[in-house]
């Protein structure tokens, strides 16, 4: 029940957060075509049971960047409006669409890439898999990132084996009011 209740809270507040945040969305797609050319950045994750899905984001970093996960990532690659969007968290923005469309889940463990083997090993093991990634969760508003695969993949499984409505409540309104920074880059 509490599955159905989850989905059903995802599918409801990622259309209202789509829909009130739509001036704001039409504005930083044309500040992301000034930035960059190309506003909006595509990203293959791994996703529940790990198959693979595209994740979308508003574009933070040069459009030549490397694609690696962004604590391997550098940071002079990031632009000025990016760091803007990463400070607000208005780069997860598009996201909401990944979880409308079943993807993702509004809470949940954070997609890794393909390339990052060890900690889909670590979330392997650990079940992580079994359930939707989201945009936010326990590791991420305790600044905890991807840079340490051990520790995230057992944060990620704690929150897993804890969650209620809630929790998912509780990490939503932390995320909101400003809690947890994100993935550092160097």
């Amino acid at each position: 029940m509490t599955t159905f209740l989850i989905r059903l809270f995802d599918i409801f507040f990622s259309i209202l957060g789509m829909t009130l945040s739509l001036p704001l969305l039409f504005l930083i797609v044309i500040l992301g075509f000034i930035d960059t050319g190309s506003p909006v950045f595509r990203q293959q994750r791994v996703g529940r049971y790990q198959q693979p899905f595209t994740l979308l984001k508003f574009r933070t970093m040069k459009v030549d960047t490397t694609d690696v996960a962004s604590h391997l990532a550098n940071k002079s690659s990031i632009t000025r409006l990016g760091q803007l969007l990463r400070s607000s968290k208005l780069d997860e923005l598009p996201q909401l669409w990944n979880v409308l469309r079943g993807e993702m889940s509004l809470v949940g463990p954070r997609p890794c890439l393909f390339s990052q083997q060890e900690l889909i090993a670590e979330r392997e093991r650990r079940g992580v898999f079994n359930v939707r990634p989201g945009i936010t969760g326990l590791a991420q508003v305790s600044d905890i990132d991807m840079s340490t695969p051990v520790l995230l993949s057992e944060t990620d499984a704690k929150m897993i084996r804890e969650f209620s409505i809630k929790s998912y409540a509780k990490y939503l309104f932390m995320t909101v009011t400003g809690k947890g920074s994100g993935d550092r880059v160097r």
